[in-house]
């Protein structure tokens, strides 16, 4: 017994559901979700000062791949850690560890220095990311839960917009060290707010552990180590060095031998971080196929539409980042109403609506004509954006509704990494697939980093830019397939109804 009356510990746990108290508790999640968001954003525009100042430029892409890195291999950890021992320390813990690594960024004095806290930013950001999603869950049931989903990807939309511009007022008026320095007041906040409202029930103890819970640590440094060496692999195969080099040959195959141990670990351990009913429950292990499709097509837009508009389009960079942001604007307001869609359909058929519409508008992209308006992808952004909101938002609230609130975190985590882990893929296989295009049309004279150089520079000439649109097309087409690809999963593998639980808080 833990000391308390169930009265007693109902009574605490209830606040937290309060109209107060969950508007407390939601305001401290849009913070921490805005935070992870918005710092996968505002860097980007301050790279040329950060540069100018640290020195490093051969290196600083990974400012991003490190905290990509990061946040993607700890997601299953913080997953388990989360349905092990409870949301709120998870979190707090988290939140703690992002904001420490925001002011060590702040402090550091040379570009290695800052690609290290960069990763103990994102070592914060996977349980930011993955536990707020997990305790969006938590707090309303399944017919409100679009509401709150909804909100948070409004989070993530006006980061998208707004990130960029932050840092270049930033970059442009005060010391780039800012845009890290900024965390700190708001991460404030909202540790403030969850150590005040967030009150979770205390739960009963697994009987077969003897009243105590085993944690798989072999199996989250194993997680880490293997999820860090492949992911380092497809991030700098083909770029740092090429594909079929030692480096990349060692990588995967160290990749792959990690992954014939963690199969082991997990197999034997009590509490595994990765349990194996996360892949034979059709229900999860078809979304966690079909959003990692998801993430692999969002390369197509957010990679290369801005080279296509700078260098196709001839639009002012401004301009550019417009016609890619318009999908956050169309984003949120489908997820929003896709609930009225997947009350009367279902989850599966709203998302296999959804992703049957992306598919339909990545496929007309490359019939676009040449040079073309920028009205045009304007306008198939805008339609893309609503399309995927009514298909990841249904998959995730679906998933979320089959577990128990001990289930919950891992499952969360699992489609989150699998979207994030084809994202990576992503950025791999279409840029192979665009210099493979530049090659062919330029007689094997560029690639991408050089056409991208020429443009900027002004030295480019027609053919060059016909050679992007030919290449940004071909990406383009990969991703209708990836889309393709996720309807059949769902076609195929999803359950016609998915399994929802009646309470699913047990």
């Amino acid at each position: 017994m833990d000391g308390t009356t169930p009265g007693i510990r109902k009574a605490t746990a209830d606040r937290s559901r309060t109209p107060r108290g969950r508007r407390a508790v939601v305001a401290s999640l849009m913070l921490c979700m805005g935070l992870a968001a918005l710092d996968s954003t505002i860097v980007s525009t301050a790279v040329p000062q950060i540069v100018g100042d640290l020195g490093g430029f051969s290196v600083f892409s990974w400012l991003f791949s490190g905290y990509l890195l990061a946040v993607t291999v700890t997601l299953p950890v913080y997953g388990k850690l989360s349905d092990t021992f409870g949301r709120k320390p998870v979190l707090i813990a988290g939140s703690i560890l992002f904001l420490v690594g925001s002011l060590l960024c702040a402090l550091a004095w040379n570009m290695a220095a800052l690609i290290a806290f960069r990763v103990v930013q994102g070592l914060g950001g996977g349980a930011l990311q993955g536990t707020v999603q997990t305790l969006a869950a938590d707090l309303y049931p399944l017919e409100q839960r679009p509401r709150i989903q909804a909100r948070l990807s409004t989070v993530w939309a006006v980061s998208a917009v707004a990130g960029p511009a932050l840092g270049g007022v930033i970059a442009a008026y005060a010391d780039w060290r800012w845009i890290f320095l900024i965390n700190l007041p708001l991460g404030a906040v909202a540790l403030w707010l969850l150590v005040r409202h967030l009150h979770e029930p205390r739960r009963e103890r697994d009987r077969g552990t003897g009243g105590r819970h085993r944690v798989d640590w072999a199996g989250a440094l194993t997680v880490f180590a293997c999820g860090g060496v492949l992911l380092m692999a497809l991030v700098q195969g083909g770029v740092a060095w090429p594909w079929f080099s030692l480096p990349s040959t060692a990588l995967f195959g160290t990749g792959l031998a990690l992954v014939g141990a963690l199969v082991a670990i997990e197999r034997r351990a009590a509490e595994p971080i990765i349990p194996g009913w996360v892949w034979r429950r059709r229900t999860i292990a078809a979304v966690n196929l079909a959003l990692g499709a998801l993430g692999l097509l969002m390369v197509a837009p957010t990679v290369f539409l801005p080279m296509y508009a700078q260098s196709v389009l001839g639009l002012a960079p401004t301009a550019a980042g417009f016609v890619l942001s318009v999908w956050t604007l169309s984003w949120p307001v489908s997820a929003a109403l896709s609930q009225h869609v997947y009350r009367r359909i279902g989850f599966r058929n709203t998302a296999m609506l959804g992703i049957g519409a992306a598919t339909l508008v990545l496929l007309a992209f490359p019939f676009l004509p040449y040079p073309g308006e920028a009205w045009q992808p304007t306008v198939l952004m805008l339609l893309l954006g609503a399309a995927l909101g009514l298909f990841q938002l249904p998959l995730i609230v679906g998933v979320q509704s089959t577990v128990g609130w001990s289930e919950r975190g891992t499952a969360t985590a699992s489609v989150l990494f699998c979207r994030q882990t084809g994202q990576t893929l992503g950025a791999a296989l279409f840029g192979a697939v665009a210099n493979s295009v530049l090659a062919a049309r330029l007689g094997g004279a560029g690639d991408l980093d050089s056409v991208t150089r020429a443009l900027d520079s002004g030295t480019a000439g027609e053919h060059v830019r016909r050679a992007v649109a030919d290449a940004v097309h071909s990406v383009y087409f990969g991703a209708a397939c990836a889309a393709g690809l996720a309807f059949l999963v769902l076609l195929l593998l999803a359950p016609r109804r998915f399994p929802v639980l009646k309470n699913p808080e047990d």
